[in-house]
């Protein structure tokens, strides 16, 4: 009796979506080892831009040549439109960005490459998949959104669909932003009381966990009103280079500095939870933060239950706002 591998049996799977480069780079991979099957022809991820799927991707399919990424390479022509004009494919998997290629190409030209592609044996990592998806006339044989979370699902004929990811991640990146917007600013406030940056931290939905070998010698509250008065100023949030932010006119290392809102004043509902908590496990001390509106609880809801909370372009226009 044959014995079907693990990824037969996913319906989903969700990570809190990390913001350094390194930890998206082991992400994709774990997630490549995990869920990926050599059969499979369509890859396809869903989330705003900046939201690291380019990462994910380096880490799933390492060596593979990206046609556009936050670096600022762009492959022109596209491989896989190239390859299909002229009627061969040269290559075992392509890379394509649909948002980036719209711009050059016709949406019905670029499903017809990846029919033909997938005719042909070949595969296919496709970004912005949701934009593609009605003209392509079926789905990814696997699917990943990135947003706060990253979410791998298999899809069956029944769904989940493209849209059905794309209202959880679109919704979901200001959480995200905000939370590594604020980590950021309580780090700030840390090293003006005295103390050192926390090296370790982790994620919590709609939040940030620091971790800490000793306990602080601080007063929470009094953290919390100096960062809520850092949020009062506006400050701009610019990306410094690969390894830094510039807040206001202070330069930061961040190992995410994409990953940000562009104003402090964007940070909604900033909060700490009062008091240090023991993690008898790792031995470490270990405070969170939160982001929000107040009134929504963020522990309650699974991913499944979000489906259906809002409509897409809703949820695209709150993500902007």
């Amino acid at each position: 009796m044959a014995v079907l591998p693990m990824y037969e049996y996913l319906m989903y799977a969700a990570y809190f979506a990390p913001r350094g480069k390194q930890r998206l780079l082991n992400l994709g991979n774990n997630i490549g080892q995990r869920y990926l099957s050599p059969e499979d022809r369509i890859i396809g991820l869903i989330g705003d831009a900046g939201a690291g799927k380019s990462l994910l991707i380096r880490g799933m399919f390492p060596g593979l040549e990206l046609t556009n990424d936050d670096d600022g390479i762009n492959v022109r022509p596209l491989p896989l439109i190239r390859d299909w004009e002229q009627g061969h494919f040269r290559t075992r998997t392509y890379h394509l960005d649909v948002r980036f290629e719209t711009a050059f190409t016709q949406l019905w030209q670029i499903a017809e490459a990846v029919k033909a592609a997938v005719r042909a044996g070949r595969r296919v990592v496709i970004e912005h998949f949701d934009l593609l998806y009605q003209a392509l006339g079926f789905n990814a044989e696997i699917l990943i959104g990135v947003g706060e979370e990253v979410i791998v699902t298999r899809p069956g004929v029944f769904g989940p669909y493209p849209q059905d990811i794309a209202k959880i991640v679109f919704r979901s990146l200001k959480y995200r932003k905000m939370a590594h917007s604020a980590e950021d600013l309580v780090a700030m406030v840390l090293e003006e009381m005295g103390l050192k940056k926390p090296e370790v931290h982790s994620d919590i939905k709609h939040g940030f966990v620091l971790e800490f070998a000793e306990k602080p010698n601080i007063d929470l509250a009094e953290v919390e009103r100096k960062v809520n008065e850092l949020i009062a100023k506006d400050l701009p949030i610019c990306y410094h280079g690969e390894d830094h932010i510039k807040v206001g006119e202070e330069v930061r290392e961040c190992t995410g500095p994409r990953i940000h809102m562009k104003r402090t004043g964007e940070i909604q509902g900033f909060h700490l939870l009062k008091e240090f908590r023991w993690d008898p496990v790792r031995k470490l001390y270990v405070v969170a933060g939160l982001v929000g509106r107040r009134e929504e609880n963020p522990f309650a809801r699974t991913y499944l239950d979000e489906f259906m909370i809002i409509p897409l372009e809703e949820a695209r226009e709150w993500d902007k706002g």
